[in-house]
């Protein structure tokens, strides 16, 4: 007993004949009686009656029918399933991000792909990079945006970025105005400086030393839109990256500063974990709105320069 026999089957009795069964299956009617006399001779009982050419279901033809119907409901609901989760109305995605790409880039993206998936259940944490790195490497999440230690090799990193930090500072300050700052502008002011577990401090730690400058640390604050808020109120002068000031406004003067700081992230996925639809789709989209948005990162190959 195979598909193809219980197929014929299925359509001799919902049209009522075998001529019409072939129609709707586009086959001749000799294969379908030959498929409904195959059938008859595994099964081991007539299913129809042949008279005058004419066919007639018998009685237990109908008690097998209704068997039958309910294994090619489960068959269509199966293929039905199966589309669902293809174009992602049954499926489960779950990232997490740092600040930074959390304010106006994550909520559009994920905005397009409930809009065109409906039936998606979305997730999305923000955190710090080193709870991201925490959950994928137990692969709680499917993706992650943070920034990474090129060495780890418990996760993956798809895709790398770099922007370059910049002052920010109440549009009050007597350096609001200025075309760019370097260490030396700042010797002598109060600043308000990312937490010393973030590679920023490390990056600017060195390039005050290198430049023969003690900073004036008022405060340590994590993350970027803490230190944003401060500098606002007037704390001091904040060295931050460039896309969480956009949330300020006019509230925030910003002043590019010199030498360049770099303020990587990358996407990052679990090591040895293949990337589900959903996140192979979230991630071509993330591509493409970063390329759109150069301001928000241009690609890097090596994340360790």
């Amino acid at each position: 007993m195979n598909q193809k026999q219980l197929t014929a089957f299925r359509m001799v009795m919902r049209h009522g004949s075998i001529t019409e069964a072939a129609n709707a299956l586009s086959v001749s009617q000799p294969a379908v009686s030959r498929l409904m006399a195959d059938l008859e001779a595994h099964i081991g009982f007539p299913l129809l009656l042949r008279t005058g050419g004419r066919v007639q279901p018998t009685r237990e033809a109908y008690a097998f029918f209704q068997e039958v119907e309910r294994m090619f409901y489960g068959l269509d609901r199966l293929g039905q399933v199966a589309e669902e989760i293809r174009t992602l109305n049954r499926a489960v995605f779950r990232v997490a991000s740092m600040p930074m790409v959390s304010f106006e880039i994550l909520p559009q993206m994920i905005k397009r792909m409930i809009d065109s998936h409906p039936g998606i259940d979305v997730s999305h944490d923000v955190h710090t990079s080193a709870r991201i790195l925490d959950l994928l490497a137990s692969r709680q999440i499917d993706l992650g945006i943070a920034q990474t230690d090129p060495l780890r090799k418990d996760v993956e990193v798809l895709a790398a970025y770099r922007t370059d930090c910049v002052c920010v500072m109440a549009p009050d300050h007597p350096l609001a105005r200025r075309e760019v700052l370097s260490p030396a502008d700042l010797d002598g002011e109060p600043l308000v400086m990312l937490n010393f577990r973030t590679l920023t401090y490390s990056y600017l730690t060195r390039c005050f030393a290198e430049a023969g400058v003690t900073p004036r640390i008022v405060t340590e604050t994590q993350p970027s839109y803490s230190a944003c808020s401060l500098a606002a109120l007037g704390v001091g002068i904040s060295i931050v990256d460039p896309i969480t000031p956009d949330l300020y406004g006019d509230r925030l003067a910003v002043v590019p500063f010199s030498p360049a700081i770099p303020f990587d992230y990358q996407v990052i996925k679990p090591a040895g974990q293949p990337m589900s639809l959903a996140a192979k789709s979230f991630f071509t989209e993330f591509e493409a709105t970063i390329a759109a948005r150069p301001n928000f990162g241009r690609p890097v190959h090596n994340i360790s320069t």
